[in-house]
């Protein structure tokens, strides 16, 4: 699927375009283009098979020839064109929070500065003073904001946004006078990179809340506070708003603040239809002189106004949602406790933390059914891959384990590697032997996108493959997805009932949902594994969830939500 590198085209376009000061209809008109192929679940090469680029919001003829011209090629003359016309590093300035293309415009302009480094000089030696519209708060902004692009914390993991925010609603919680309080904003909708935390209170002493939020011992620094919103920056540099309301508009709020842009827009367009208008303080009626309140008070109320079944936030991107609860056809997303176990951990045996039998009391402690145990295999030398006299030893293990339990079965299990031809590290008599088979590449990630895509075919077709783990190799922030051809994966998951992984370790994430809902499309089944390297990895099962109801799956979509028997059923 190549929607999110024509999707980052389309931005950095408009970026550039911004930059030379064109016409901001056209600027506006890449954005939106690049917000909707994004959010488009279908394979944008399928759209060129049908030629029907158009169908798609935003993109009209032009836009479709440079899409058809990028897919065809793997470049965009336009592009490289207009970036001939702007030194290069003017691009890596924009990645400066803070930072936009009018500053970058005027930087360039009066101090001819090209680059973050020509930015850092300049600061240093005084030459923004003075610059008509450059403040010395403004300059302050631009240092931090160089200190955050350096340390790639413009944004944070899913997990490290819940961490913090957990936090600060516990601390705030147990404030007396706090009758509400929620998360919301892209955590709320359980995005798996967060920009900011947003907390909202319904509370009628929002003094007191405002004061003890600014002290909690998180907060580095003060950036705004007033009488019922503050804003704090962290030690470790993430920025917290908190905002207290009333009670009976503490739904809108939580409607509007949780997003996303581009379903609170629908919303709207929904309610002045129905001779409403919505915003952060309620639902109104504007038949007639003076508004009337109609709603507000819990999100429910609203959905229920505007003829809607409630739609959950993980689903708040305008993909669909909004047409299919207005139908009643809204998925019946998955919840955690609808997980038996986890199909994807490690033991002391390769190079996970905990022995088999901790891992296992722990999965007993969450209320699992089972768990498999898949230490690395042979080759995977750096993760102490198991030679096959360790096999024999792990597997004793466990059978005399499963002895001693009682309703719980542990799974005997690998993650095999696949190595640059698309071989398994161990061979068929030995996978043979395994309740589970997890493969997965752990190597050559530079291979072209054909040979990647065909070492994960190859041991889709092995049919001792039960799983493909974390597919497309992602590591948030350290290492991008590589190149695959996604929809041949699915094509031959779907052949061949192997089941693809969302992997639920932190920095993983992967598959995303975007792809984990292109595979629910095709009929292909999904697992769920933490790759826990330890008992405490366990938990992190939240995190794979969020993705698999971002993804808008259900229950039925994914395959550790079996019971032990019906599991072992469908394996290969």
């Amino acid at each position: 699927m190549r929607n999110l590198e024509i999707a980052e085209i389309f931005r950095e376009i408009a970026r550039i375009l911004e930059i030379k000061g064109d016409n901001v209809f056209r600027i506006r008109a890449y954005e939106r283009a690049a917000q909707n192929i994004e959010s488009t679940t279908e394979d944008i090469a399928e759209f060129i098979k049908r030629d029907n680029l158009t169908d798609i919001p935003g993109i009209g003829k032009d836009l479709a020839e440079k899409i058809k011209e990028f897919h065809k090629t793997g470049k965009l003359k336009f592009l490289r064109d207009l970036k001939k016309t702007i030194p290069e590093g003017l691009l890596q300035i924009l990645n400066i929070p803070s930072v936009g293309p009018k500053t970058t415009k005027l930087l360039y302009d009066k101090l001819k500065i090209k680059s973050i480094l020509d930015l850092e000089l300049a600061i240093k030696k005084k030459r923004l003073d003075g610059i008509f519209g450059i403040k010395d708060k403004t300059i302050e902004n631009i240092q931090k904001g160089i200190e955050l692009v350096k340390k790639g914390k413009e944004r944070m993991s899913l997990a490290t946004a819940m961490e913090i925010a957990g936090y600060f609603t516990s601390a705030l919680r147990k404030i007396q006078e706090v009758k509400k309080i929620s998360v919301a904003g892209s955590l709320r909708r359980m995005k798996e990179t967060v920009k900011d935390i947003d907390i909202l209170i319904v509370s009628n002493h929002p003094k007191k809340i405002m004061n003890t939020f600014t002290k909690l011992p998180p907060a580095k620094r003060i950036l705004a506070t007033g009488e019922t919103k503050s804003s704090v920056l962290t030690k470790d540099d993430v920025q917290v708003d908190v905002r207290v309301v009333g009670e009976k508009e503490f739904g809108a709020a939580l409607l509007y603040f949780t997003g996303s842009k581009n379903f609170n827009v629908k919303l709207r367009q929904i309610a002045q239809r129905r001779k409403q208008k919505i915003s952060e303080y309620g639902v109104f009626s504007v038949r007639t002189a003076k508004d009337k309140y109609l709603a507000g008070k819990t999100e429910e109320e609203i959905f229920k106004l505007l003829k809607l079944d409630y739609i959950e936030p993980e689903l708040r991107e305008d993909t669909g949602e909004i047409e299919l609860a207005s139908e009643h056809k809204l998925p019946n997303l998955i919840e955690i406790t609808d997980i038996k176990g986890d199909l994807h951990t490690h033991s002391t045996y390769s190079d996970g933390e905990s022995s088999i039998q901790d891992m296992a009391q722990a999965a007993i402690e969450k209320g699992y059914r089972y768990i498999a145990i898949t230490d690395h295999s042979q080759s995977l030398r750096v993760a102490n891959g198991m030679s096959i006299d360790d096999l024999k030893k792990k597997k004793s293990e466990i059978e005399k384990l499963n002895k001693i339990f009682k309703d719980f079965t542990i799974l005997y299990g690998t993650e095999v590697d696949i190595d640059s031809e698309g071989n398994l590290d161990y061979n068929d008599n030995v996978l043979a032997e395994f309740d589970v088979v997890v493969a997965a590449v752990h190597t050559g990630f530079k291979q072209s996108k054909t040979q990647l895509t065909k070492r994960i075919v190859s041991a889709c077709k092995n049919k001792h493959v039960d799983i493909i783990a974390h597919p497309t190799g992602r590591l948030w922030g350290t290492r991008d997805p590589y190149d695959l051809d996604f929809d041949e994966i699915l094509k031959v998951a779907k052949e061949t009932g192997t089941f693809l992984e969302i992997n639920a370790f932190p920095n993983r994430l992967d598959l995303n949902d975007i792809h984990a809902r292109a595979a629910k499309e095709k009929g292909v089944k999904l697992a769920i594994g933490t790759d826990s390297h330890s008992f405490e990895h366990l938990n992190g099962m939240k995190f794979g969830i969020a993705v698999a109801r971002r993804g808008w799956l259900e229950k039925s979509d994914i395959v550790n939500t079996l019971d032990i028997e019906n599991l072992l059923k469908i394996k290969k």
